[in-house]
């Protein structure tokens, strides 16, 4: 059986080892990599972009991409961003480099980088990089995404205030920076208020929502907040799982059971593997539909349910964002 519902999941972390079977540093089970995609192509996961979070993975992440059909994203993740102050030759260098990586890209023609990041601010986790040191190297790379004509990548949590005052300085606060050469872009995991929302959506950005977007109450009323014409979807696996104590769960009990077999695959504990089922506690691109699924349930909720979409056509819809967003010209 195979979807006949199609997605890309704008965020999934393929370079991650515990699609390899490794866990926490350890071998748990045999590398099954080439599961992972067959399920999500099961699902109707036509393709994805791979996270890049920093100099190293975003040279892994157009690595699988290359090799799988796939698309990447090249930057460097708040938490990591004091990397570039520890990278030999410094800061400057270590932007040159991923000046370099795109431009490599841009060589090819259609290369596999169709966005800049993931950059941004994240004030939950400052003993990773302070404050000031994320600022000064969100900066540094949104000049990438108007040098190379990009959409964004974005991360923002706790740091919505500061977040959206370098977007603006910097020329992304109307149009997401199109009148400087770049393509907007996408806030991608979000889990701000429904006013955070509106403002970044004001500003010419979409809003990306996960499984981590839809654990709260609160969460659930943002997701809603957001009309199709400004929303994509993705995973962010491996992380980001949908789990039984979540709000969403009085959604997800809802799934017709067509979908849930394809979209939340039965599943074991890393010890106890067995190939050709999902691992337990480790995320997949197949939840995409899932995730979609909530959110259109969301939106069919209340008084204007009537002028909801169907889920087809909302699954369609934020299809047709994703493609014009990032340029996915071998889509349209």
């Amino acid at each position: 059986m195979a979807s006949s519902l199609r997605y890309i999941d704008i965020g999934v972390n393929l370079t991650d080892p515990v699609f390899r079977g490794i866990h926490h540093g350890r071998k748990k089970h045999e590398n099954d990599f080439t599961s992972v995609l067959s399920r999500a192509q099961a699902a109707g996961v036509k393709s994805m972009i791979i996270t890049g979070g920093s100099l190293k993975e975003s040279k892994q992440a157009l690595k699988l991409a290359e090799e799988n059909n796939l698309y990447a994203t090249v930057g460097c993740h708040p938490t990591r961003s004091a990397e570039f102050d520890t990278y030999a030759g410094g800061a400057d260098a270590y932007l040159q480099a991923l000046d370099g990586v795109l431009a490599s890209e841009k060589a090819k023609g259609k290369g596999r980088a169709v966005a800049i990041g993931e950059c941004g601010l994240d004030y939950d986790r400052l003993h990773f990089a302070p404050a000031d040191v994320q600022r000064k190297h969100f900066r540094s790379q949104l000049a990438l995404a108007k040098k190379y004509t990009l959409p964004l990548f974005l991360h923002s949590r706790a740091a919505h205030t500061d977040f959206v005052t370098i977007l603006r300085e910097e020329g992304f606060g109307t149009d997401g920076g199109r009148a400087l050469g770049a393509k907007g872009g996408v806030v991608h995991s979000f889990t701000g208020t429904p006013g955070e929302a509106k403002e970044l959506m004001d500003m010419g950005f979409h809003i990306s929502i996960n499984g981590c977007g839809l654990k709260t109450a609160d969460n659930l009323l943002t997701a809603k907040s957001i009309p199709f014409d400004k929303l994509l979807l993705e995973t962010d696996a491996p992380w980001c799982t949908m789990t039984s104590t979540h709000a969403s769960k009085a959604h997800l009990d809802a799934l017709p059971q067509e979908y849930r077999a394809l979209y939340l695959p039965p599943s074991t504990k890393p010890e106890k593997f067995e190939q050709g089922k999902a691992v337990k506690g480790r995320n997949e691109p197949t939840a995409i539909g899932a995730v979609a699924w909530v959110v259109h349930q969301l939106h069919a909720e209340g008084e204007e349910a009537n002028q909801v979409p169907t889920f087809e056509e909302a699954v369609e819809k934020v299809w047709a964002n994703t493609v014009e967003l990032f340029g996915l010209n071998d889509f349209q």
